[in-house]
C-alpha cells in the first residue's frame, strides 16, 4: 500500500482552511500582511510552550517564583522555553491589534463580514485577558503590582466594580487564591474558548469568500496549493526563527519575589494597559474605567451596523481622501493628547484648581469635555475641509481614538518615572 505523499497531505489539510482556488490578489503580502495567520501561529506556539511549562510551574504563592528560577537555572533550555512563551505572548497582543486595524482600514467588516468583526473584537479581548492572567504567574514584584493596579481600577466601575474586582481576585486583595484562579483561566478556560471562537472566525472568513477584495470583472484565480501554502510556510518559518533568535538573546523580565507590602516605584500596569492607567491620571475613575471604555467599545461594535451610502470592501482607507483623513487625524490626535497630558500635569490640574467642586465634575466631566470639544471641532473641520462622507468621517474618528491610546501608552510607559511623574 502506497503512503500518501507529503505534498498531498499538506494540500488536503490546507483545504480544510482554504478553498481549492483563490483570487491571486488575495495572496499579495500587502493585502493582509499575513496578520491573521501569524496570530494563529503565535497561539499555536503559546499552546505548545505553555503545555511544556506546566510540567515545571507550581501555582502557589510560596513556590511559583522559585519554580520559575528553577526553570531558568536548572532545566536544559528552560530559560529559552520561558522566553519563547513570553515574547510570543507579547507579540500576539501586537499582531492581534494590527489585524483588527488592518480589517477596519481595508473595510473588511461590512455586510456579510459584520458578524466576524464582532468575533474579532471578542478574540482581541480574550488575547489580552490570556496575556493578563499569564502576567501574574511568575509572582514577582512586576507582575504582582501590575495586576494589583488593574484589579483595583475595576473597583471604580459603578455598582458592579467591587463585586467584579473581588470575583477576579477571589478576595479583597491579590493573593494565592488570585494566582490559582489566574492559572486555571490562563491554562484551561481561556485557551479552550479561544480555540472555539477561532474555529468560528476562520469558518466565517471562508464563508464570506476569503479576504475582502475590490470588485473586478474577471478575477484571476490560482490553486491554493502551492501558491498560498508556500507563502504561509515561509512566513511561519521567518516568525519562528525571529522569535527563537530574540528569545536566545533577550530574557523575559523577572524581578524579586512578590512583596505585598512593598510596592515598587513607579508601579505600572502591563504595557498594553498603560493607556488606561495614563487616562486615569487625568479623569475621574468612573469616567476612565467605565464611561469612556464603554463608549469606545460600543462605538467599535456599532461601526459595521451604521448606514453608509457607499462601501468599497477591500479598498484601503476607502479612498485617497480617506487616507489623507487618516494621516491628519492620527497626527492631530497624537499632538493634542500629548499637549492635554502636559497641561493637566503642569499647568492646570483640575483636581487642585477646582477643589471645591464634586470630583466627578472637576476631574471627570470637565476634563472629558476639555478633550472632546476641540476633538469634535476637528472632526467637523476635516468633514468640511475634505468633503468627507460618512465612512471617511468614521475612519477619522477611529484614527483619533487609536492614536490617542497609543500616545497615552507611550507616555505612561516611557515618560513616567518615580511617583508616576513626568521625567522632564
Amino acid at each position: 500500500m502506497k503512503k500518501p505523499h507529503t505534498s498531498n497531505a499538506v494540500k488536503n489539510f490546507t483545504l480544510h482552511l482554504h478553498p481549492l482556488k483563490i483570487n491571486i490578489r488575495a495572496i499579495a503580502f500587502n493585502r493582509t500582511f499575513g496578520l491573521g495567520g501569524i496570530a494563529a501561529l503565535l497561539f499555536t506556539l503559546l499552546f505548545i510552550t505553555g503545555m511544556m511549562l506546566r510540567f515545571v510551574y507550581i501555582p502557589s504563592a510560596g513556590q511559583a517564583h522559585d519554580s520559575i528560577l528553577n526553570l531558568k537555572k536548572n532545566i536544559i533550555f528552560g530559560n529559552l522555553l520561558r522566553n519563547l512563551h513570553y515574547w510570543s505572548a507579547m507579540l500576539l497582543v501586537v499582531v492581534a491589534f494590527l489585524h483588527l486595524v488592518r480589517v477596519f482600514y481595508s473595510q473588511s467588516l461590512f455586510k456579510e463580514r459584520r458578524q466576524n468583526w464582532l468575533y474579532g473584537l471578542l478574540l482581541m479581548f480574550l488575547v489580552v485577558s490570556a496575556n493578563f492572567t499569564g502576567y501574574l504567574l511568575p509572582w514577582d514584584q512586576l507582575s504582582y503590582w501590575a495586576v494589583t493596579i488593574m484589579t483595583n481600577l475595576l473597583s471604580y466601575i459603578p455598582f458592579l466594580g467591587d463585586t467584579l474586582a473581588g470575583l477576579i481576585r477571589d478576595g479583597d486583595t491579590v493573593g494565592e487564591a488570585t494566582l490559582l484562579r489566574f492559572y486555571h483561566f490562563h491554562t484551561g478556560l481561556l485557551p479552550l474558548v479561544m480555540v472555539f471562537l477561532m474555529t468560528i472566525h476562520f469558518w466565517l472568513v471562508r464563508k464570506a469568500g476569503g479576504v475582502a477584495l475590490p470588485n473586478v470583472e474577471k478575477p484571476q484565480k490560482v490553486d491554493t496549493h502551492p501558491h498560498l501554502t508556500y507563502k504561509e510556510a515561509y512566513v511561519a518559518l521567518i516568525i519562528i526563527l525571529a522569535l527563537l533568535l530574540f528569545s536566545i538573546f533577550v530574557d523575559a523580565p523577572l524581578l524579586d519575589k512578590a512583596k505585598p507590602i512593598v510596592s515598587p516605584n513607579p508601579s505600572k500596569a502591563p504595557w498594553y494597559f498603560m493607556g488606561f492607567q495614563e487616562l486615569l491620571m487625568h479623569v475621574h475613575p468612573v469616567f476612565g474605567s467605565f464611561i469612556i471604555p464603554l463608549a469606545v467599545t460600543t462605538f467599535f461594535i456599532a461601526i459595521p451596523f451604521f448606514k453608509y451610502p457607499e462601501l468599497k470592501p477591500g479598498v484601503w482607507f476607502h479612498s485617497p481622501n480617506g487616507k489623507k483623513i487618516t494621516i491628519v487625524s492620527a497626527i492631530f490626535s497624537a499632538i493634542f493628547t500629548f499637549i492635554f497630558v502636559i497641561i493637566n500635569d503642569t499647568v492646570f490640574d483640575f483636581s487642585n484648581r477646582l477643589a471645591d467642586w464634586q470630583s466627578i465634575l472637576s476631574t471627570g466631566l470637565l476634563p472629558t469635555l476639555f478633550y472632546l470639544i476641540p476633538t469634535s471641532g476637528f472632526v467637523v473641520f476635516i468633514g468640511k475641509r475634505y468633503k468627507a462622507n460618512r465612512i471617511e468621517l468614521i475612519i477619522g474618528i477611529v484614527s483619533i481614538i487609536l492614536s490617542a491610546y497609543i500616545t497615552m501608552t507611550l507616555i505612561g510607559s516611557l515618560l513616567r518615572g518615580e511617583g508616576m511623574q513626568l521625567i522632564f
